[in-house]
């Protein structure tokens, strides 16, 4: 009973300092997308950008995939290949859902080249218990752009020697992307519809994936949005956290290093045998080209 008091209270102050912070988000928005000029930008910002580029531009480029990047949750989302997307946000706000419990997050896009959307949206329903428990989330479904999906990569082969198919072989296949975000794993409706294999797998480390899923959208709803100037500065950036990326990165070096070691390793393989498929095909055409001619000197002895 003291738990649901606790987050009937916390609602309630939610609810009232996310209207007092309104005029606070209209402004920034405002000013990161140039509707508002803002004269004297920081000295850094205008040695970094170029002078020119810093007068062309208006309001504040890249201003949430700087901010999204500095927070280590959603930096471990953004791929290199999403970092073109992300600089198309104009905002991105959260709303209590009316008549049931939940939120929703809302990402408002400029037009762009990757989505025909002008906005994406994730929802979380929640039971109401002695404390919120998650029952689903829902994202938008992205219409991407003719070539410019990024949560699914297009990946080509080259046919093997020999074969009647020269064009290469393609086929396309899900990769890490920031917006699989708006593809959540889905709660089962029970046990029943889940199978052995299922129930008997572990979660991926280190959370469950529902569980990582609404850690993401917490984070952006709860600190991003509320603070995303400081996170844009760097100014709400642990720096704990800066050297534990330091390691992670080394880390992730070393396992890249492994991992195209493993490639090289394979590719040699499929080269082996495509030269030992190429061995077998030269000599059974060697030994139809024995036995043909075996045929043709008898011919010519009868």
């Amino acid at each position: 009973m003291e738990a649901k008091l606790f987050f009937e209270e916390r609602a309630a102050l939610e609810a009232k300092y996310q209207k007092l912070y309104q005029p606070l988000y209209t402004k920034r928005y405002e000013i990161v997308t140039g509707v508002v000029e803002v004269e004297g930008a920081p000295e850094d910002v205008k040695t970094e950008q170029g002078e020119d580029k810093a007068a062309d531009e208006k309001g504040v480029p890249d201003f949430w995939l700087i901010a999204l990047k500095n927070n280590e949750i959603n930096a471990k989302e953004i791929t290199e290949r999403d970092e073109g997307a992300p600089k198309y946000l104009k905002d991105i706000k959260w709303n209590r859902l009316k008549n049931q419990k939940g939120s929703s997050s809302s990402f408002s896009l400029m037009r762009n080249p990757y989505f025909k959307n002008t906005v994406l949206t994730k929802t979380y329903h929640m039971i109401d218990e002695d404390e919120p428990i998650l029952e689903k989330a829902i994202g938008t479904d992205i219409e991407w752009h003719p070539g410019k999906c990024l949560t699914q990569k297009i990946l080509k082969k080259k046919p093997k020697k020999g074969s009647k198919n020269t064009k290469p072989i393609t086929k396309t296949e899900d990769c890490e992307s920031f917006f699989n975000f708006f593809s959540p794993p889905q709660v089962p409706d029970d046990e029943e519809n889940l199978d052995d294999d299922m129930l008997c797998a572990p979660p991926p480390p280190p959370l469950s994936q529902m569980e990582h899923d609404y850690d993401i959208g917490s984070t952006i709803k709860e600190k991003i949005i509320s603070h995303a100037v400081s996170w844009f500065t760097g100014e709400a950036v642990d720096p704990d956290d800066l050297e534990m990326d330091d390691e992670e990165e080394e880390n992730e070096e070393n396992e890249d290093d492994e991992e195209d070691e493993e490639d090289e390793d394979e590719d040699e393989e499929e080269e082996d045998e495509d030269d030992e498929e190429e061995e077998e095909e030269e000599e059974e055409e060697e030994e139809q080209g024995k036995k043909s001619r075996k045929k043709s000197s008898a011919g010519h002895k009868v």
